[in-house]
């Protein structure tokens, strides 16, 4: 019946912030470990260490992802995309989990098996333990950053229920792979002491494919949880529980159905409601419980960007509406 467009909210904005300010220290912290990381092994001959190079490579270059699609996702709508192109973020997501899997885990697990099947003696290993080191501290800021963030919105939901209901995948993308790296720079860090005390160039390769595939397992996550998103996931329950109640609550609404939603973008939701009116209402009131119930909806839920209205099929009262 109606649908209108809403600014911006400031908790919006302030969100993005947060998210952009993730992914620059997250760019800038792996830029500089990929740097460092490469020339080590060039020097050490370090698979691990390699493996951590490239690592290191391709957050550079998914970090640099994510910044574009969170730049995309926030252009108005237009005639081509009428609901906006807050679906970009999730596409540049998994994107990015794709990138994850293929480069970086494969490359890790080829440059372990093939320095498994040609074993080569590591070089001037104070180079790879100042690496090492450098990475934790830089890993480490950019973890806090990302971790900080995620604090913010889990709430007190446990880690893995925080991420599966997140409709910011930048934020838990770079928190996974922040992660991932601290747990890379201590596989590396075990395996080349091993290595060095056992004289035993076999922890290296078995170090790089270890790594290769932590890095798969994290991109089968961010994937899975990318995918749900891209393809048009509800919003969380506990927002339609919110939205129902205050459409049955309204004096002029008789019965209503669940309202169906659609997350648009972070930030974003598509609102649908079916709603009956009481039938002793004359066509201005309706229009007025109309323009109640959207500002109402958008007090308690800013995100709800775009509320569709529906009466017409009212008439058909076999599905199940909640009373008023």
């Amino acid at each position: 019946m109606s649908t209108t467009l809403a600014a911006p909210s400031t908790e919006t904005t302030a969100l993005h912030g947060g998210s952009r300010l993730v992914i620059v220290a997250a760019i800038c912290g792996n830029l500089a470990l990929a740097a460092t990381k490469l020339l080590a092994a060039f020097v050490t001959h370090s698979s691990a260490m390699l493996a951590e190079g490239i690592h290191s490579s391709i957050d550079t270059g998914n970090g640099l992802l994510l910044l574009w699609g969170l730049r995309q996702s926030r252009k108005p709508a237009d005639r081509m995309h009428p609901f906006g192109h807050g679906l970009e973020l999730y596409f540049w997501s998994f994107v990015v989990a794709v990138m994850i899997f293929g480069v970086g885990g494969g490359l890790s697990l080829y440059e372990g098996v093939q320095h498994l099947l040609n074993p080569r003696p590591m070089q001037h290993i104070v180079w790879n333990y100042v690496v090492l080191g450098c990475g934790f501290v830089f890993e480490g800021i950019s973890l806090h950053f990302a971790l900080r963030e995620f604090l913010m919105v889990k709430g007190e939901q446990s880690v893995w229920e925080a991420i599966h209901t997140a409709k910011d995948p930048t934020l838990f993308a770079v928190l996974l792979e922040d992660s991932a790296a601290m747990l890379g720079l201590t596989v590396a860090l075990v395996a080349i002491t091993f290595g060095l005390l056992f004289d035993n160039p076999y922890f290296d390769g078995a170090a790089s494919i270890v790594i290769g595939l932590l890095l798969m397992g994290v991109a089968w996550i961010l994937a899975y949880e990318s995918r749900s998103l891209l393809i048009g996931e509800s919003a969380p329950p506990a927002v339609e529980k919110s939205i129902l109640s205050i459409v049955t609550g309204d004096p002029a609404v008789e019965r209503s159905r669940r309202p169906l939603t659609m997350q648009l973008g972070p930030f974003e939701i598509l609102v649908n409601l079916d709603v009956q009116f009481r039938p002793s209402l004359t066509a201005v009131e309706i229009q007025e419980a109309v323009q109640r119930l959207e500002r109402n909806i958008r007090q308690r839920h800013p995100e709800a960007k775009r509320i569709f209205l529906e009466t017409q099929s009212l008439a058909d009262t076999s599905g199940t509406f909640a009373p008023h």
